[in-house]
């Protein structure tokens, strides 16, 4: 969070519930298996609920995984609504495990909110819950053991991130699959690139390996944007999104729709394509296939 705040979109511009389940119901028809609403923070949508039980009603049509990011400040409650209304994988954007750090780096307080979330979560029973790392140097890059550490009683998936720069959008959805899709509705603000924070992941692994020499790799699951590895007789695995240093562009299969309803077909890109004005223009199914397969067509091998 930036000292300044963030601007928010005006709710007019930004995708009703219905839209978005429409959008949904057009990509699971071609495919996309796995959504994933992300931010910003969803949990400040009131409509949550209705989103999530509207996708959970593709799944007959071949939606196979709900998922959500989240920094869980105000997850805790929602839990078990969320799990009963269909949600299964959640992701909890966390890049420290000191409270004071926690409070400097998010400006705000919550982190025994996040932590409470995140065992709930676990004791709910869902059946992925992965926690999101961004590593920067001389910031958290002191915590990688901690987290690893987590994973002995926690069946949880730590992923930390190599620090990378990209453009902020608003609040979007991600729609994805495991046949080679994924879609996504998110809010966020851009970070400036500062090769000085930057660590790649095998300088992460090596560190790890200090204190865990018999950690290993594990086997990833298809399209996977992370490098799984986990410690014999740990609950739970860690791995590394490598965007930088090791980039998956020829694996990726993911979209991303904003939350006014511009679409991404590469977060690192500054193109979009407007779904939400031929939405409410009255398009058809085939006519916004058209647009979303054009824009896909167009899309470079990979980000700079």
């Amino acid at each position: 969070m930036p000292a300044e705040g963030v601007q928010l979109t005006p709710a007019p511009d930004i995708l009703t519930a219905s839209e978005i389940i429409r959008l949904a119901r057009i990509f699971v028809s071609q495919g996309v298996t796995k959504i994933r609403l992300t931010g910003g923070e969803p949990t400040v949508r009131k409509d949550l609920l209705d989103i999530v039980a509207g996708l959970n009603e593709l799944r007959p049509l071949g939606l196979k995984a709900i998922g959500m990011t989240t920094n869980g400040v105000a997850l805790k409650r929602k839990l078990p609504s969320l799990l009963q209304s269909g949600m299964d994988n959640l992701n909890v954007s966390l890049d420290t495990l000191d409270k004071l750090k926690f409070e400097l780096m998010t400006r705000r307080r919550g982190f025994d909110n996040v932590i409470e979330s995140i065992h709930t979560a676990v004791s709910l029973g869902y059946p992925s819950v992965k926690l999101n790392s961004v590593v920067i140097n001389k910031v958290n890059d002191d915590e990688l053991v901690n987290f690893v550490k987590m994973t002995k009683d926690l069946p949880v998936y730590v992923r930390f991130i190599e620090y990378m720069p990209f453009g902020g959008e608003e609040l979007d959805v991600a729609f994805g699959c495991g046949c080679g899709k994924e879609l996504t509705y998110e809010v966020s603000e851009g970070n400036k690139w500062n090769g000085d924070k930057f660590i790649p992941y095998k300088e992460m692994l090596e560190r790890i390996k200090v204190v865990y020499p018999d950690a290993r790799k594990v086997s990833d699951e298809p399209n996977d944007t992370s490098k799984a590895y986990m410690v014999p007789g740990f609950r739970g695995k860690f791995g590394f999104i490598t965007s930088m240093s090791d980039h998956f562009c020829g694996s990726c299969n993911r979209l991303r729709v904003l939350a006014d309803g511009n679409m991404k077909v590469c977060l690192f890109g500054n193109k979009e394509v407007n779904l939400r004005d031929a939405l409410r223009s009255q398009a058809s199914d085939e006519e916004l296939l058209d647009i979303i397969g054009a824009a896909v067509k167009r899309k470079k091998k990979q980000h700079a």
